[in-house]
């Protein structure tokens, strides 16, 4: 938003775009002051700011390849007294990424062509009784030997059950279905046509 008054304020001024906009004139006023003399930034801003320019020094240093960890490390090694999460959120603000090994694994390839599954549940996912929702999922592990794929059902009541997926060493659709179909819970058999089962990207009624 104040980029946005940055840009318009020439052409309809500052009071009349903050009532439009979710914010008070005085808060855009005292940001353009803190902008145009940084003394009077709070003291965690003031050493941001100083802590962004050295990292993106080691990151420009480093081929910009290296990731949190080891620009955290360097930057222990010349002397500077930062945490790892402030190094990690100082990158984040930045847009810095190390460079990742491997190629990155996607548990969601979307096909923008096919219709796209109705919210059954409406975001609630609350359950007044057993077998009514069922949350089903599907994610993965790394391992020393490479990624295992997990299929998992689990029901939303306080004292909910839950029941381990189907494990495969490949991503196929068969893994998380065949799961959602016919789950075990309690050492009980049921059928999933008798509840909806909503899934972590979308929802759908079986």
């Amino acid at each position: 938003m104040i980029a946005f008054i940055d840009d318009h304020r020439g052409a309809h001024g500052v009071e009349p775009i903050c009532r439009v906009l979710p914010i008070a004139p005085s808060t855009y006023h005292t940001h353009v002051a803190k902008r145009r003399d940084p003394a009077k930034l709070s003291a965690r801003a003031r050493q941001d700011a100083a802590l962004k320019i050295e990292v993106r020094r080691v990151f420009e240093e480093n081929f910009r390849v290296y990731g949190v960890r080891k620009i955290w490390r360097q930057l222990k090694r010349e002397g500077f007294d930062v945490a790892r999460c402030t190094v990690s959120r100082l990158m984040r603000d930045m847009g810095l990424q190390g460079v990742i090994r491997g190629k990155p694994v996607k548990t969601t390839v979307s096909d923008k062509a096919a219709p796209c599954p109705l919210d059954h549940v409406n975001r609630q996912f609350k359950a007044v009784r057993p077998n009514v929702l069922w949350l089903s999922d599907f994610t993965y592990v790394a391992t020393w030997t490479g990624f295992v794929y997990v299929a998992f059902v689990m029901t939303p009541m306080p004292a909910g059950s839950w029941a381990g997926g189907p494990r495969a060493r490949r991503m196929r659709a068969s893994c998380s279905m065949r799961w959602s179909r016919h789950c075990i819970i309690d050492g009980r058999s049921i059928a999933a046509g008798s509840c909806t089962i909503a899934t972590g990207a979308a929802n759908t009624s079986r």
